[in-house]
């Protein structure tokens, strides 16, 4: 098997006509709108690729429709490496649950090559909410229902889902607030507009750190090690509520084997280059995942039906 896998690599290269992969430029198909961070990481990872292949990389945004634009796109493309996409977990997961009708299927339409990263969340809060800590903000909320409100960056989003959830959970109501982007989410937290949202920590960190914002809690199943201080939501009264999302590569179903394990060597590569990780992950909050193929199909599937359940609880209807 090792020696299969190896020859594989090796021929990063070979695809099924015999000629070099790539042999012409790839694209790089993003669903969101630029300046987000699968856009950045995207145009990282493509102009990284770019320099080892001697091949264009070209990003292409198509946002629009919760992420399904530019997945449908994709999953209609030729299955020959050169149209790939890059998305969280939405595209394959969160939205096959909340639209009936889908022109492709999050797990058959794509040919799984990595998750490429994982991102933690945190519970930031605007100063003026009377809580230093999480429970303090949930005896809070309980005192004054529907007094706070949260950003997510969209409705149908994983934030979304995944404070109605934790809502459902705890048994408060929190008014949600939905953006284009966590951009203008954030804000909106800044200027006290709205009071809470659950989100990457390298968009509200700095803030923290300025005083501007409060950080009560990671939802994450360990502490993040940047911010060990910080208690999770787990450990926090919620035991077991873990929240996050995750960016992965994929291209059409029906993609030769070796041209998807040559795209996954060439990826993983770039990955853990260390200036690479250290510009490009580490500063960014990313964790580095680069599972297999093989391992990224049986993730898929599980974290299929974890969604499926959390969706169903959380009561997020976007139809």
């Amino acid at each position: 098997m090792k020696t299969i896998f190896a020859l594989l690599c090796a021929l990063a290269t070979a695809s099924v006509s015999g000629q070099p992969f790539p042999s012409r430029p790839v694209k790089i198909v993003v669903p969101t709108s630029p300046g987000g961070a699968t856009d950045a990481l995207s145009r990282q990872i493509g102009a990284r690729l770019s320099e080892l292949w001697g091949q264009p990389v070209i990003v292409e945004n198509k946002p629009g429709a919760n992420q399904i634009i530019g997945a449908e796109y994709v999953a209609k493309s030729a299955p020959d490496g050169n149209t790939l996409l890059v998305s969280d977990a939405s595209s394959f997961v969160i939205n096959p649950h909340l639209y009936r009708k889908m022109a492709y299927d999050g797990l058959r339409g794509f040919t799984p090559i990595t998750v490429l990263v994982r991102f933690p969340w945190v519970v930031a809060v605007h100063p003026s909410v009377p809580a230093s800590t999480f429970q303090e903000l949930v005896a809070h909320a309980r005192a004054k229902p529907g007094a706070l409100s949260y950003g997510s960056f969209g409705l149908g989003s994983s934030a979304h889902i995944s404070v109605d959830y934790l809502k459902k959970l705890l048994g408060i109501d929190i008014v949600h607030v939905p953006y284009k982007g966590a951009g203008p989410a954030v804000t909106d937290l800044l200027s006290g507009q709205i009071q809470m949202m659950m989100v990457t920590p390298l968009l509200v960190e700095p803030h923290a750190r300025a005083g501007k914002l409060r950080l009560l809690a990671a939802a994450t199943r360990e502490r993040i090690a940047r911010l060990p201080e910080l208690p999770t939501v787990s450990e926090s009264g919620v035991a077991g509520y873990e929240a996050g999302t995750w960016f992965a590569l994929v291209g059409p179903a029906g993609m030769p084997r070796e041209v998807t394990h040559a795209l996954y060597a060439e990826v993983k590569k770039v990955l853990n280059e260390p200036a690479f990780r250290e510009r490009y992950v580490e500063k960014q909050w990313f964790e580095i995942v680069a599972n297999t193929p093989d391992e990224f199909a049986a993730f898929v599937q599980t974290d299929y039906e974890r969604w499926e359940k959390r969706i169903g609880l959380s009561g997020v209807k976007v139809e």
